[in-house]
This record gives C-alpha cells, sequence and structure tokens, in this order.
C-alpha cells in the first residue's frame, strides 16, 4: 500500500486493532481492510509464582496495553502525521482458561490464577467422571470447584467468573460476553445450542450446592457470543483505559473476547473441518477441527470449538520452548565473553542449524522439558530434566536436536490417540508461533515427528493479537450472512504463501526411537518431581 492510501485510511478510521495478552508478550496489531498490518507493538511480561500460584498482576494488564498502543499511535504520528482517533473495530485475545472472580463491587476476591497451574487435580476428575467429559486442570471451570471443595473463603462473594480477555472486555465495554472459543475453556460447549451445556450446568449446580455453594453457575459467568456478532462498544472509561491522552474516540465497535486457540487458528486459517494447526511458543498446543465426535473422552485431549462453534479436539502441553531458550541463554553467556558483537538471534541461529547435523535419533540423548506439570503425561510439577548415558554420542548437533525433538515430544504422544485410536485424518498441519521463526528446522522435525506435513504461512509470525484483528474486521466488513470460512479465504488468505515441510520416513523412524526413550524417562521425571 502507498503512504497515501494508508493515509486516508488511518484519517477514515477503517482499521481494526487487535490485542492480545500472551504468556511472556503483550502484543498490539493496527491493521488496514485485509489484514494488511500497518503497525505493531509489543510489550514483555511473564508470569510469577507467588504463594504456590502462577499468576499475573492485573495492574500491569493495563500498563502493557497503554504501553502497546502509545507505541502503535507514536508510530503512526512519525510515519504519516495522523493521530488516530477513530478505529472501526477493536478485539482482545488472551491466554485462555485460568481463575478471575470478581464480587458485585467489581472487585478482584484471589489473584489470577493463569493456566500454568496444576492444583485442581481432584475438582477436574471429579467433574469429568461426573460430565463424562473431559474437565482439564487449567479450565475456569476446575478452579471454581477447586476452590468450592478447599472451602475457600471468597467463594461467598462471587458475582462474576472470566477469563482475561473477558476481563480486559468487560472494563472497556461495560459487557459481561465471551466468544465461544475462549469460552469453550470456561465450560463444556453444547455444539447444538452453541452455549455452555445446559445438562452439565446442572449437574455442576447439583454438585456445588452440596458443597455449600447456592450460585445457579450460568448467573455468573459471561454469556457467549460468535465471530460476527457484537460484543458492544467502547466506553468512555475504555477509551482512557487504553490511551489516557483522551485521542481515541468511544463508540468503537468491539468483537468478542478470545482466547489464544481460536485466534491462532483464525491466523492459520484452520477453521474448518479436516483442518489443523500447532501453536507452539511458551506452551504448545495442537487442534484439529473434527468432521464427527470422538467416540470417547480422553483425560489428554481437550474439546473446545472454533470461534463460530465447530467442535475440536486439542491436545495441550504446559512447556514448549522455554527449557530450550534457557539452554541458548547460556550458549549466549558464553559467545558474549567470546565476541561480544554476537546478538541472541544469532545463537538461535547457530544452534538450531547445528541441530540439522545431529543423529536421527539424537545419538541416545533425552531431555524433558517441563517447566510445569504436564497434565497429557499425568505429571503435577515439572523439573527440567537432560539425561546421557556415558557412552551416548554427546555433541552439540545431537544435544540441540534433543531440546527441538523434546518440546513437542508430549504433544504428539497426545495426538497419538486422535490418529492412532479414533483414526482422525488431516491433510496438513498449520503451524505457527516461535519454534518456527528459523526456517524449516523445527517445522521439518515436527512434521517427521507426527508424521503429517507441516505448513507454516508468511504470515504465521503474525500470531494471536493478527488474529484477534481479523475477528475484529470481520465484525465490521462482513458482507451480509457471510461466513467466516468465507471471509477469511476470500479477504485475507487468498494471497498467502507458505512453506510445506514433509515426513522424512528415516527421521520419522529415529524419532520414534527418541520418544520411546522419552517415555521412559518420564518415570525418572515424576520421581524427580515427588524427591525435589
Amino acid at each position: 500500500m502507498l503512504n497515501k492510501n494508508l493515509k486516508e485510511i488511518i484519517s477514515s478510521g477503517n482499521i481494526s486493532l487487535g490485542i492480545e495478552f500472551g504468556s511472556t508478550r503483550i502484543k498490539a496489531v493496527l491493521t488496514a481492510v485485509g489484514a494488511k498490518v500497518i503497525a505493531e507493538s509489543s510489550y514483555n511480561w511473564e508470569n510469577k509464582l507467588i504463594d504456590g500460584i502462577f499468576t499475573y498482576d492485573l495492574e500491569e494488564v493495563w500498563i502493557g496495553l497503554r504501553r502497546c498502543y502509545e507505541d502503535i499511535a507514536k508510530y503512526v504520528k512519525h510515519e504519516y502525521g495522523i493521530e488516530i482517533k477513530n478505529i472501526s473495530s477493536i478485539g482482545f485475545s488472551a491466554m485462555m482458561h485460568g481463575y478471575l472472580v470478581f464480587d458485585k463491587q467489581g472487585d478482584l476476591l484471589v489473584p489470577f490464577r493463569t493456566w500454568r497451574n496444576t492444583i485442581t487435580e481432584q475438582s477436574a476428575q471429579l467433574l469429568s467422571q461426573c460430565f463424562k467429559f473431559n474437565i482439564p486442570q487449567r479450565w475456569s471451570i476446575a478452579h471454581l470447584y477447586q476452590s468450592i471443595l478447599n472451602k475457600e473463603n471468597h467463594i461467598a462473594n462471587i458475582d462474576f467468573l472470566t477469563t482475561l480477555a473477558g476481563y480486559v472486555h468487560w472494563k472497556v465495554t461495560g459487557e459481561k460476553v465471551i466468544g465461544i472459543g475462549d469460552a469453550s475453556g470456561i465450560f463444556p460447549i453444547d455444539e447444538t445450542t452453541l452455549d455452555y451445556n445446559d445438562k452439565m450446568v446442572e449437574q455442576f449446580n447439583e454438585l456445588a450446592e452440596d458443597e455449600g455453594f447456592n450460585v445457579s453457575l450460568k448467573n455468573i459467568l459471561p454469556k457467549v457470543l460468535l465471530a460476527g456478532q457484537s460484543g458492544g462498544r467502547l466506553t468512555k472509561e475504555g477509551a482512557l483505559l487504553i490511551d489516557p491522552t483522551g485521542m481515541l474516540q468511544e463508540g468503537i465497535l468491539v468483537c468478542p473476547p478470545e482466547g489464544d486457540a481460536g485466534t491462532g487458528m483464525v491466523a492459520t486459517n484452520s477453521i474448518t473441518p479436516k483442518t489443523g494447526n500447532i501453536s507452539a511458543g511458551t506452551s504448545i498446543f495442537a487442534m484439529i477441527v473434527l468432521e464427527k465426535k470422538l467416540t470417547k473422552y480422553y483425560s489428554e485431549i481437550d474439546m473446545v470449538t472454533t470461534p463460530v462453534g465447530h467442535p475440536v479436539a486439542m491436545v495441550h502441553c504446559n512447556t514448549c520452548t522455554s527449557d530450550i531458550d534457557a539452554w541458548v541463554k547460556i550458549f549466549y553467556e558464553f559467545a558474549k565473553q567470546a565476541d561480544n558483537s554476537i546478538n541472541v538471534s544469532d545463537v538461535y541461529k547457530l544452534l538450531y542449524q547445528s541441530a540439522l547435523n545431529g543423529k536421527f535419533d539424537c545419538g541416545g540423548l533425552t531431555s524433558v522439558n517441563y517447566f510445569s506439570g504436564e497434565p497429557v503425561v499425568k505429571i503435577n510439577d515439572g523439573i527440567p530434566l537432560f539425561i546421557r548415558k556415558p557412552d551416548d554420542e554427546f555433541n552439540l548437533s545431537n544435544f540441540m536436536r534433543t531440546h527441538i525433538y523434546s518440546s513437542f515430544a508430549t504433544v504428539k504422544i497426545g495426538l497419538d490417540l486422535l490418529f492412532n485410536d479414533q483414526e482422525i485424518k488431516i491433510n496438513k498441519l498449520l503451524g505457527h508461533g516461535g519454534l518456527f521463526k528459523i526456517e524449516n528446522i523445527a517445522q521439518q522435525m515436527l512434521a517427521s515427528s507426527l508424521n503429517t506435513p507441516v505448513e507454516v504461512t508468511n504470515s504465521a509470525s503474525e500470531g494471536g493479537a493478527w488474529g484477534i484483528a481479523i475477528l475484529a474486521e470481520y465484525l465490521s466488513h462482513k458482507e451480509q450472512n457471510q461466513s467466516l470460512e468465507e471471509y477469511l479465504n476470500k479477504k485475507i488468505f487468498a494471497d498467502t504463501n507458505s512453506i510445506v515441510c514433509y515426513p522424512n520416513q528415516e527421521e520419522t523412524e529415529g524419532f520414534n526411537i527418541f520418544l520411546e526413550r522419552y517415555k521412559k524417562t518420564l518415570q525418572v521425571e515424576n520421581f524427580a518431581v515427588k524427591l525435589i
């Protein structure tokens, strides 16, 4: 787009803004129609472990949001000489699940409990048994019921329960609503009514009442909305929360808030049956959009939905790149002492390229990358672990390949249940996230490990903030009765380029050898967690 055209577009307000609160970054993306990126910004943050709970300070939510918007506004002013006043539509997304509860005055009752906590095993098991439906530990309903079982003092004062995206949306619009994809990580969704499952709501109310909790569940949950429905408009107070200068105007359309799983599906155009995507960053999760129901429920697989309500089988693992990042930091510290001009991106590239020369079975080396518990393999806490025998081939190439393999080994264990037990077929997986920043390396290894082609598009690095910007644009620019699928295919991804990596049979065989060692090493991991 020419500068002149962009000036006119920005001046007219024919733009959309997407903001996503991820695990390590808050990111904002400003787009023109067709999801063409005009500007983007980010703010780094991280969870804190306080009294055994992974949490974020909600004040930092607003600090990060304002910083991101301020940076975008400054960029637009500098590049185009324009003050942003009007925006067609805005969307908010965030890491799914977790526990945010408020009283009638809107005050937070307990610190935000994030998806990363594995403190709800009792409630997750009881609810799964009752519903005959897998309720993972990180789901909001598992946190609520665990709080009830624990007889926590705040329970009697709960007036509203929501996710992080739902919280931000509520504060800037006054609307207690949630996108159906994010809602599906709060409580099971009925794929017929596209709302919380009424039968399970009744079952929960009975269980909770037995424990002395007499509030009807639906009265404290946000209203479920589909992509394309209005989530309300930006209030005057909400506009000031984003832009304290007062330049941003109230009344802007806001799309339903969504979770990072939903925005990842949108950002990779993986929302129709028989498509799938795999997001690999701080955590890793694979999403397979189903043609039909699974024949049974698995504790390793979550059932969620696309932003329009199609059922999705999700394999979610709490840790992906964290251990790789920790090792890269060590190598970077050493490299800086040898050559002060080297930067961390160079170190990543060198180490990943080294992994290409590693043996397909990693020469006998094994790494378990867990920074926290992994319910898929029923381990309740995390201790990163590296193991080798004295006669294993211990060199840099095998070492790095081992850590890349480890980053997606657990998700492979979960996906095998879908591909082998349920005989689900997909043509390829769309990959996105930090693991794929260095082209073709982790992508190729993942394709071989899953024995499935993995495609990474030239837009994959845009991520969830871009995905929620698309959902915001869809709300304000869709044609009458135009489906989200049609909009994505015609308006967003018509000219997308991509790289597809196909399985290498020798590499697949080597990974399978590694995976068998990995599964045995999980016994050591479990023992280490209990002992240390």
